[in-house]
């Protein structure tokens, strides 16, 4: 079973035991939309998707394989 983007997010934000606000801060990002992004109440487009593999220092295709169905 593969873990949901949102999941995923949050899994690492917390990994790198970053607060939203942290995330925020180095994706210049709202915080509310980050958050939504984390309660799968909103799906990221393919640039914020980009911003945040950056920032996470992940590849891409890892967060966009779980966007896959």
């Amino acid at each position: 079973m593969r873990i949901a983007l949102h999941e995923l997010l949050k899994q690492l934000r917390e990994e790198r035991n970053w607060s939203l606000e942290d995330l925020s801060l180095k994706t210049q990002l709202g915080v509310e939309k980050l958050s939504m992004y984390e309660k799968g109440e909103s799906t990221p487009s393919i640039q914020t998707i980009l911003k945040l593999s950056n920032v996470l220092e992940v590849p891409a295709s890892n967060l966009m394989d779980t966007l896959q169905n």
